[in-house]
């Protein structure tokens, strides 16, 4: 008996039995989880150092022998610290050996369905490795999920001058969404070995990684290589264009040159020898933020552009914002108004003829919480809208929702339905959040909207229709302009927020007419003042 209780004892301290797949890029070695097999750490392409810093991926060769893919790899270098919130407080390891991905993947899986995964951070941070986005509930549905790492800040999506001289269409930055096509690209070769289709794989990601999801789908190189695109609090933003100052920014080239300048390392060669940490902290201490940029190539146009002339990918798409977007980035919104008479005054006098629409939708009486509904709207809720919008044009189904759940350590907290609430109840993973997250309670109602929502969204990667089991049939925006409301239960509802979407489209038609300002990061009381209407707005 004690040799048998022995042996049991071996059996269960023993790690999970060894997965091997002989995939085109080469045999790795991966776990179990259950009925998954899993593979973490897998290099997707060359790592960008040395002379590869700023340069788009690189292929890897077909590595011999067995490569174990058990850990994750690490983050791409970013900022670390700051201020605490709570987004942040797990360290996690970095390399300029970054561009790795995961996967997960059922046993016995066949021609699955695939979901590639875009990690958010504001493309300056962020991992696939974080615990919120553990592929096991999602899997268990009968996908195979794909998570990935790409370069983040000044490493990702520097342009400058000396990189447009090292190829012959004078192009620069982009380099973080190079990494992304590179790693959708990997996919196409190789997910059929881990039992994934090719032709059935669905783009996904929050925040910035819904806003990779729309630079994705405006990007000639990315075409082909999805299906379907899941944008969760994305935003249509004004871009950077590579040669000329617009929309309040300067020429994305000469912003790089300004700050190798500033860095004492004026050419790129000399960047190329800083160490690559360093460098990081200083450039975003210096004030660089990362964008996509117009570059002619691999983002030929203005986003809104792309999306009016219909020559985005032609995809269904699923794709929404959260309530209170804004409650935990207070730093994205103005500073409250004095008084409510100061709030009207501040507002007439920068929206003019557009001020009594704005004062509808965000009044005075309660202008603290108006300031930050119009933000959120500004960023969030009207690219979800416009999005649904241009694809239901198109002749694609498009399904919008509004994430308007609140639960007692989030509400107490001031912060109900807060940027990227959603993602614990999408990924069933209650446990992963970060220290400082509110907690979600593990009750049978909190984990019945998970499933629902699991269900919801794997079904869309699956087929292209969102379903649930038990929960209402999600219809697409349509000519009806429907939502999916999703409260302590979900609920469907039509014209979301009516007159949001109409103010905030005159808006960006004005200001991209003008080409002097942003039209995403100017809002309410700190707006410049609206240009005249336009032709077409």
């Amino acid at each position: 008996m004690s040799k048998l209780l022995f042996s049991l004892a071996m059996i269960a301290a023993s790690p999970a039995a060894a997965q091997v797949v002989n995939a085109p890029a080469g045999t790795v070695r991966g776990t179990t989880s259950g009925s998954l097999s899993v593979f973490k750490g897998i290099p997707y392409a060359k790592p960008p150092v040395g002379d590869l810093r700023w340069r788009p991926p690189a292929a890897l060769e077909r590595w011999s022998g067995e490569r174990a893919t058990t850990a994750f790899g690490p983050a791409c270098v970013q900022p670390s610290g700051g201020a605490p919130n709570i987004y942040n407080g797990v360290t996690l390891p970095m390399s300029e050996d970054c561009l790795s991905l995961n996967i997960w993947t059922p046993a016995k899986a066949r021609n699955a369905p695939v979901m590639v995964w875009i990690h958010g951070g504001s493309l300056l941070t962020g991992s696939s490795r974080e615990a919120l986005y553990d592929g096991q509930r999602l899997a268990e549905r009968g996908i195979v999920v794909v998570s990935i790492n790409y370069r983040l800040g000044v490493l990702g999506w520097l342009a400058h001058p000396d990189l447009g001289k090292e190829n012959a269409t004078g192009r620069s930055g982009n380099y973080g969404l190079m990494d992304q096509i590179a790693a959708l690209r990997w996919v196409r070769k190789n997910i059929a070995a881990f039992g994934g289709d090719p032709a059935k794989v669905t783009i996904a990601g929050e925040s910035a990684g819904g806003l990779s999801a729309l630079y994705l789908m405006t990007s000639p190189q990315a075409r082909g290589l999805f299906r379907g695109a899941i944008a969760q609090s994305s935003y249509m933003i004004s871009m950077p264009e590579l040669k000329r100052a617009r929309f309040g920014l300067p020429a994305w080239e000469v912003g790089g040159q300004l700050l190798g300048q500033a860095l004492k390392a004026p050419s790129i060669a000399q960047m190329r020898k800083l160490d690559p940490a360093a460098l990081t902290i200083a450039a975003t201490a210096g004030g660089f933020f990362p964008f996509g940029v117009v570059d002619g190539e691999v983002l030929p146009q203005q986003m809104v552009d792309a999306f009016d002339r219909g020559q985005q990918a032609r995809v269904p798409v699923l794709a929404g914002f959260n309530q209170g977007e804004i409650r935990s980035l207070r730093m994205l919104a103005p500073k409250n108004a004095a008084s409510p008479a100061d709030y009207e005054r501040e507002i007439t006098g920068r929206y003019r003829d557009l001020a009594p629409a704005f004062l509808r939708l965000y009044p005075s009486a309660d202008h603290a919480e108006s300031t930050i509904a119009a933000t959120r709207d500004s960023l969030y809720g009207w690219t979800s809208e416009r999005l649904a919008r241009k694809q239901t044009a198109v002749g694609q189904r498009a399904y919008l929702y509004l994430f308007d759940h609140g639960y007692p350590a989030a509400d107490e907290a001031g912060l109900h339905a807060f940027h990227a609430s959603e993602l614990p109840y999408t990924w069933g993973t209650f446990d992963g959040t970060p220290p400082r997250w509110p907690k979600v309670p593990a009750t049978a109602a909190e984990r019945r909207l998970s499933d629902t929502m699991i269900d919801y969204w794997t079904s869309f990667v699956r087929t292209g229709r969102p379903v649930a089991q038990g929960a209402p049939a999600w219809p697409a925006y349509g000519t009806a302009q429907n939502y999916l409301w999703f409260a302590q239960t979900p609920t469907i509802e039509r014209d979301l927020f009516p007159g949001m979407f109409e103010f905030n489209e005159t808006v960006m038609c004005r200001r991209r007419a003008a080409g002097k300002d942003g039209w995403n990061w100017n809002v309410g009381v700190l707006a410049p003042e609206i240009a005249p209407p336009a032709a077409g707005c």
